[in-house]
């Protein structure tokens, strides 16, 4: 082994381009309004009740949230319902998303990634972060290497120390 060569990092120098999906995760807290709470025995909406109770309701605790809108049993609601919640979030919550957490998580990330230029990663290769602090969905790796298929030389995913090849397009024939 020859010491007096300096050490490179081959990993740094190889021109590999990461993208980190945790970095598109929805900023500010999540919240959950379930209309359960504001059904006659959890099973019937009764409109006048129901917009009373709306109209109480204390809403700036959504300002900046993201709020959450659903209904945790099996009870039959109407779609003017949802509507008339909405109505009511929209001047504090940050964004509204009727459906659990996973659905948010999927609008979110088809949001965020529905607006970057996939163009800028023409030829290049790409490495999608496999570790993650927070709960990134299956649906976002699947739709950022859909996304990224048609412009990049290669798609890993991993770690750029440590990838697993997941596409690479084809040497042109000279």
């Amino acid at each position: 082994m020859n010491i007096d060569k300096p050490l490179v990092n081959r990993v740094a120098s190889s021109g590999l381009i990461t993208i980190n999906l945790e970095e598109y995760f929805p900023k500010g807290e999540i919240l959950e309004f379930d209309i359960k709470d504001y059904l006659f025995m959890e099973l019937i909406l009764k409109e006048k009740d129901f917009r009373t109770a709306l109209k109480e309701h204390d809403w700036e605790q959504y300002q900046g949230k993201n709020l959450l809108l659903f209904c945790s049993t099996d009870a039959v609601i109407p779609l003017w319902a949802y509507m008339l919640v909405s109505a009511y979030a929209e001047p504090y919550a940050a964004s509204i998303c009727q459906g659990n957490k996973d659905e948010f998580l999927k609008l979110a990330y088809q949001k965020e990634l529905s607006n970057i230029d996939f163009s800028q990663y023409d030829g290049k290769r790409v490495v999608i972060k496999g570790c993650s602090n927070k709960p990134v969905p299956a649906f976002a790796y699947s739709l950022l290497t859909q996304s990224l298929r048609p412009y990049a030389q290669s798609i890993m995913f991993g770690e750029p120390c440590s990838t697993v090849p997941v596409f690479k397009r084809p040497r042109k024939k000279k």
